[in-house]
């Protein structure tokens, strides 16, 4: 019974730091969530301002604004290049890591610009923009090359990609063709077949009917059918087995013969015979 206690006890606690530990990361997630969501927001609003002051603040205060939304502008676009291409591309590693380096000098320029934004001289702005200027170029150049190298990286493999993917294709293609190649071929072949067989077929009849001249109905017939049926029944390229031999000649049917008018039947003759032997006897 204590045994049992102790583990509903154990598991009861289990349960409970378990809930405790989904609600802390839950919390922790939402705060993140959120923190995302005001530092977009706030990052919204600042580049809002600074394009209102670069249209409606002339001068000094104006080019600051300018300088501030083009330092902005090139650092974020390269930096989403960089995050979006990194997972794909670990060489990629090395270059986010100079990003950061130069995001701090960009970082610095930006408090910098915002401090002069503030200054109630107009000539110590004046005086300070040229070398806020020429830093800013040098900053926004080197993140465009890092930008633009990392873009023509990403064309470079997907045209890479692109071209083995066609070569790929081309040859599946061929193969997925090669059925035609193949029934010409076959039907070439049984062309050839077909042509040998119906050769040999037409010989065969016409040696049976040079052997049968005597009997010119009979085989003449029997040799006409077997030509027939080996060169023209068939109507193309024999498939099937070889045609049957011709059939061996018959001996003549007397009741199947022509008769002709100088011929004398052999009823005829025995009538005859019967006729005259009745009149010798009588």
């Amino acid at each position: 019974m204590e045994a049992a206690v102790a583990i509903f006890g154990l598991l009861f606690v289990l349960f409970v730091a378990a809930g405790v530990f989904l609600t802390v990361k839950a919390a922790q997630a939402a705060k993140r969530g959120v923190d995302r969501k005001v530092a977009q927001a706030r990052r919204t609003v600042e580049d809002t301002t600074l394009r209102a002051r670069q249209f409606t603040q002339p001068g000094a205060a104006g080019e600051l604004a300018q300088l501030r939304l083009s330092l902005r502008t090139s650092m974020r676009a390269t930096q989403e290049i960089l995050r979006s291409a990194a997972p794909d591309d670990a060489s990629l590693a090395e270059a986010g890591r100079l990003f950061e380096r130069l995001s701090a000098h960009g970082r610095e320029l930006d408090e910098d610009l915002r401090r002069l934004e503030r200054e109630p001289n107009k000539a110590t702005v004046a005086a300070h923009l040229p070398e806020l200027r020429e830093r800013l170029e040098r900053i926004t150049h080197s993140a465009e090359s890092l930008r633009w190298a990392a873009r023509d990286r990403a064309r470079k493999f997907a045209d890479d990609d692109l071209a083995a993917l066609s070569d790929q294709i081309d040859v599946e293609a061929g193969a997925l063709r090669h059925w035609s190649d193949d029934t010409a071929g076959w039907e070439r072949r049984q062309g050839m077949d077909g042509g040998s067989s119906s050769g040999g077929s037409s010989g065969g009849g016409a040696g049976s009917g040079s052997r049968s001249g005597a009997d010119a109905g009979v085989v003449g017939g029997a040799g006409t059918g077997a030509d027939a049926g080996s060169g023209h029944g068939g109507k193309g390229y024999s498939w099937g087995p070889a045609e049957e031999e011709a059939q061996a000649i018959t001996a003549r049917d007397a009741r199947t013969q022509p008769t002709y008018p100088w011929e004398k039947t052999p009823e005829r003759e025995t009538s005859r015979r019967a006729e005259g032997g009745g009149g010798i006897a009588g």
